[in-house]
């Protein structure tokens, strides 16, 4: 079995070779085919290889930043979604470098074609592939150790991949560390889940000595860690944690990002969102925009802008709920289509708001959440993002705690290219239900779990 998985990574790695080749011999075909005729200067054998090159350039590049290439590690839809959007986007770039190689306005058709055909080849080869190695590589059998309170939550979403993972046995770090390690040898991989600091080190340690695959839920001083610099001034090995969020260098560049992006996105959405407006105005004659109080850096207060998506009347007097009555009819079009939020460009460009960031929370909602989580208070340490690494990460139901810890991630892991991959990626999560932003009663629910279990919730 372990000569066998130390073969996952090559079987990856060959399935997406296929992938792309198969990708590189399409658009070679449509562009000897279709467009190369249609140059008054052909291109000698060097430029041709330079515009197959780049769309072959531009598939690894969507596919990567959009996790096509995770098969073994992704679930099939997901794959088959990285797959389409990845071959769409190349498409589309890639027209408009033919017709600047062509130097005229070509036909769409061929590259329709040929991104039809790499899609439904991308699901066949996906499904064969995934098949194979769901059959060389079943799920992992796996023991839990927790704390002092059985971690449900987590077994229920481990449990909803069950092609990866197979949760056999959940025990208390409290039975004893020669327990733990007679048990753990029976298993494939150990999952430790809020584990006293002692304890998990323990068992951290032996799972490392006897080469046993560990999962850990991080905290929020590990994902901190995560991040740290290593200094070697001596030998012996320290971490340095700056804590200031965002370097000058950084945020200088992330403003040039948020004024270009914010600047494309007003100019092509601006037809979209006077239709809206129109909408909104014709329906029942009241204010086109919701403005309500928002956290950004530093827990500074700003007026984020929506489209008014509810009734006039006590629009903002109470937490939204999924199916909210008083959403109007224009309401849940423009939520379904993800763009009621197109206003806040206009708070990006402004430098209120960032592209990427955590989302802005509604102040009253803030407040009640820091009394009981109280490193809520920490995503404040860049400015509020109109997507971000918890929208993309998380779903409708991610609990505060939660949020933090996948916000503090894209803090202390923050770069452009990072920002570039979720945006990406957010174009992938706007056609699934569970991603969205805001707060619904299971959130509430989960807030007031939270404060009862609020003793294992440690930094």
């Amino acid at each position: 079995m372990k000569k066998r998985k130390g073969y996952k990574h090559l079987l990856n790695y060959c399935a997406n070779l296929i992938m792309i080749l198969f990708e590189m011999m399409c658009f070679s075909y449509v562009w000897f085919v279709y467009y190369n005729p249609l140059m008054t200067n052909k291109f000698g054998e060097r430029g041709h290889w330079g515009v197959i090159g780049l769309y072959v350039l531009l598939a690894f590049f969507f596919t990567q930043s959009l996790g096509g290439f995770h098969i073994g590690y992704l679930e099939a839809s997901d794959i088959f979604s990285s797959h389409a959007l990845a071959i769409i986007m190349s498409a589309v770039v890639e027209y408009f470098i033919v017709v600047l190689a062509v130097r005229s306005y070509v036909s769409v058709y061929p590259l329709v074609c040929m991104s039809v055909i790499e899609i439904i080849f991308s699901i066949i080869w996906t499904m064969l592939v995934r098949n194979l190695y769901q059959k060389l590589y079943p799920p992992r059998r796996m023991l839990v150790i927790y704390g002092n309170y059985p971690p449900d939550d987590l077994i229920a979403k481990i449990n909803s991949r069950k092609d990866k993972y197979n949760i056999c046995m959940s025990v208390s770090y409290k039975i004893g560390y020669v327990k733990l390690y007679t048990m753990a040898k029976e298993y494939e991989a150990v999952v430790l889940c809020d584990l006293p600091a002692e304890a998990r080190n323990q068992i951290m340690k032996y799972c490392y000595q006897e080469s046993i695959r560990t999962y850990v839920t991080p905290k929020i001083s590990d994902i901190l860690l995560s991040a740290a610099d290593d200094i070697h001034l001596f030998d012996s090995p320290l971490l340095l944690l700056r804590n200031e969020g965002l370097t000058i260098d950084q945020r200088f560049f992330k403003r040039i990002e948020d004024i270009v992006f914010s600047l494309i996105g007003i100019i092509i959405s601006s037809p979209i969102m006077l239709i809206i407006a129109i909408c909104i105005k014709l329906y029942d004659g009241g204010p086109v925009f919701f403005k309500q109080p928002r956290y950004t850096r530093d827990n500074e207060v700003f007026m984020v802008l929506k489209f008014r998506s509810m009734s006039v009347h006590d629009a903002d007097s109470k937490i939204t709920k999924k199916d909210d009555a008083r959403v109007t009819p224009v309401g849940k079009v423009i939520r379904a289509a993800h763009v009621d939020e197109l206003p806040q460009l206009f708070n990006i460009l402004k430098g209120e708001m960032s592209l990427v960031g955590p989302r802005p929370e509604w102040k009253t909602v803030v407040d009640k959440y820091v009394e009981v989580v109280p490193e809520f208070a920490l995503r404040t340490k860049v400015k509020a993002g109109l997507t971000g690494y918890a929208q993309v990460y998380g779903k409708y139901s991610t609990t505060p705690y939660d949020k933090v810890r996948l916000d503090i991630k894209y803090i202390e892991n923050y770069s452009l290219w990072l920002d570039l991959k979720l945006i990406l990626l957010t174009v992938k999560i706007l056609f699934k239900k569970d991603k969205t932003e805001g707060v619904d009663e299971y959130q509430s629910n989960a807030l007031r779990n939270e404060s009862a279990d609020n003793d294992k919730k440690q930094v």
